[in-house]
């Protein structure tokens, strides 16, 4: 479907024993679905509420009233779609759940660790161990909730658990002024201090699977004069 342009699909929620729907951006509608800060005006493609959105039958502000408790279309229109279904072509159903897919493949990369090792896990063995075990893939959950859950069923092939990683780094007085307001933009700041001859020493966290990116940008800010310890919990 395309509407001025734009490809859109109608989003359905029924209650109070009545159907209503309305014009929206099948990616955009998910994504503000999962908590993405998205103006609905990027969302909707239409500025309505139908009974039947094919025939262009459109609701009036009272049955908006007496269903949802205002005519505001936008307070109705976020109800529809955090609530309601997303009427999908089969290739846009299969379009978006291999992207939602490979969101939840990334974000597992970057948030989890070798047990063992406490090393990261490729991708490609992330995977390789979700079609193993057969991971069904839920288009309408969040990438966070789904990647906790997948990472507890694919644990039982590969060694494989959610992590976070600790950087304590030191950098010397020549650097220390310029690197300090980089470094703490690197992962979420637990503590900093100033050494009295100028030194600067920063402990954040950030997901356990981004340790050697870290690491690289690290040595990037500071030109390789820095002192780093990583601890994985």
């Amino acid at each position: 479907m395309s509407s001025k342009g734009k490809e859109y699909v109608i989003a359905r929620y029924e209650v109070k024993g009545h159907r209503f729907e309305i014009l929206v951006d099948p990616e955009k509608a998910l994504e503000y679905r999962e908590g993405k800060r998205l103006d609905l005006d990027e969302v909707l493609r239409g500025d309505y509420v139908y009974k039947d959105a094919r025939k262009g039958d459109k609701v009036s502000p009272e049955e908006l009233v007496r269903a949802f408790g205002t005519d505001d279309i936008s307070a109705v229109a976020d109800t529809i779609i955090k609530r309601g279904e997303l009427q999908l072509t089969t290739e846009q159903r299969r379009r978006m759940l291999e992207n939602k897919r490979r969101q939840i493949v990334n974000y597992i990369a970057r948030s989890a660790v070798d047990p063992k090792t406490k090393t990261p896990v490729p991708p490609q063995r992330i995977e390789k161990a979700m079609e193993e075990a057969r991971v069904t893939i839920d288009l309408y959950r969040g990438v966070e909730e789904q990647a906790a859950a997948i990472v507890r069923e694919i644990s039982r092939i590969l060694p494989i658990r959610i992590a976070r990683a600790r950087f304590r780094v030191r950098v010397p007085p020549e650097v220390a002024i310029k690197a300090a307001q980089e470094l703490r933009r690197l992962g979420e700041v637990k503590a900093e201090q100033w050494g009295r001859d100028g030194s600067y020493e920063v402990e954040f966290e950030v997901p356990a699977g981004l340790q050697q990116e870290v690491v690289d940008k690290i040595n990037r800010i500071t030109k390789g004069q820095s002192e780093v310890k990583i601890e994985v919990f």
